[in-house]
C-alpha cells in the first residue's frame, strides 16, 4: 500500500510517499481501507519536531524508521480482527488514529475497544449526511475545541472570544460556542470575516487592523485557538473569574470523545470547514500550505 512516510524532521519536501505491507488486523481490530485524512496542523509540526518534545516519542535525532503520519480519517471498514462484533466489512467509518499516527496510508489498522483514544486511537461510524471529505476533518479538531470549552465550562449567557476563529480547531469552537449557547467574537483576517460570521460568530474583529489585546476585560472565556498571544495579553481580555484555554492541560483523548463530536455532526450542531482537497501524491504541496498558518479550516488529502 501507499503511505506517507516522514524518514527526517524538516521541511514538507522531507515526505516521501512509499510502498509499505498492507497491515493485518489484531484481535480486538479493524482495517479500515481510508478513502480521506488530512494534513493536520499537528502532522505538520511532528514533521518540524515542534516543539522539540515531539522527539522523545518520535525519535530523538530522527522519526522512528517508517513513520507514517496522519492523526485522522475516513474510510470503509475492509477486515476485522478476532472479537469484534461492533464493526463489519463495508460499514463507513471515520477515526482518530492516536498520537501513533499512521491515518495517511491507504489502509489502517485500529482498536474498537475504547478508553484511551491517544494509545490505540477511536473508532467511530462515520455521520450519516457526511462524505468522507468531511468525515475525515472531523475527529482531532472538533474534538480539541469541545474539550477546550468543556474544560472552561461555556455555558449559556456567557461571551468568549475565539482567537485564530478561521482555522480547524476555531471553526469548530465557534459552532460548538454558539450550541451551547454563549457570546462569540471572533478574532481573524478581514478575508474570512463573511466565513466566521456564517459559523455564528456574533461579532468579528480584523487582527490586521484592530489589536483586539487592547479590548479590556469583557469576556468570559478567551480560547487562544493558534497559541500566538501570550497569556499575559490574553487574561487581560478577561472579567474577573473568566478563563483562558490554550490547547493544553485537556486530559486524554477517549473514544467517547469522538462518538461526542460524530453525535453533535449527526445532530447538524457540526460541520466541517475544507480549504483544500488535494490528492495523497501532493502531500508536501498540502504542509506547505499548512506551514503558512493562513489555511481556513482543514486540508484534506484523498486516496
Amino acid at each position: 500500500m501507499r503511505a506517507v512516510v516522514c524518514p527526517a524532521y524538516g521541511a514538507p519536501d522531507v515526505l516521501e510517499i512509499r510502498d509499505v505491507p498492507i497491515p493485518e488486523p489484531r484481535a480486538g481490530e479493524v482495517r479500515i481501507r481510508v478513502i480521506a485524512t488530512t494534513a493536520h496542523v499537528g502532522d505538520a509540526r511532528i514533521r518540524r519536531a515542534d516543539p522539540f518534545a515531539a522527539r522523545l516519542k518520535y525519535g530523538l535525532l530522527r522519526p522512528h524508521p517508517g513513520l507514517i503520519l496522519g492523526l485522522e480519517l475516513a474510510g470503509v471498514v475492509d477486515a476485522v480482527g478476532g472479537g469484534v462484533s461492533t464493526f463489519a466489512p463495508g460499514d463507513e467509518v471515520m477515526a482518530f488514529c492516536g498520537f501513533d499516527l499512521g491515518g495517511n496510508a491507504e489502509y489502517r489498522c485500529l482498536s474498537v475497544a475504547g478508553g484511551n483514544a491517544e494509545k490505540s486511537g477511536a473508532v467511530v461510524r462515520k455521520p450519516g449526511s457526511f462524505g468522507f471529505d468531511e468525515a475525515a476533518a472531523l475527529p482531532t479538531g472538533a474534538v480539541t475545541a469541545l474539550k477546550n470549552l468543556q474544560k472552561a465550562r461555556l455555558g449559556a449567557g456567557q461571551s468568549i472570544l475565539i482567537n485564530g476563529a478561521s482555522g480547524s480547531l476555531g471553526t469548530y469552537a465557534i459552532q460548538l460556542a454558539k450550541h451551547l449557547g454563549a457570546e462569540v467574537t471572533a478574532v481573524c483576517s478581514g478575508r474570512n470575516r463573511e466565513l466566521v460570521e456564517g459559523l455564528g460568530a456574533d461579532a468579528v474583529i480584523d487582527y490586521t487592523t484592530q489589536d483586539f489585546t487592547r479590548l479590556g476585560p469583557r469576556f468570559d472565556v478567551v480560547y487562544d485557538a493558534v497559541g500566538l498571544s501570550t497569556p499575559r495579553t490574553s487574561r487581560g481580555l478577561l472579567r474577573p473569574g473568566g478563563t483562558l484555554v490554550r490547547n493544553r492541560g485537556l486530559g486524554r483523548i477517549t473514544h467517547e470523545n469522538v462518538a461526542d463530536v460524530a453525535a453533535l455532526a449527526d445532530e447538524g450542531v457540526l460541520r466541517p470547514v475544507i480549504d483544500r482537497v488535494l490528492p495523497l501524491d501532493d502531500v508536501a504541496e498540502a504542509h506547505r500550505y499548512v506551514d503558512t498558518a493562513r489555511k481556513r479550516g482543514s486540508v484534506v488529502l484523498t486516496l
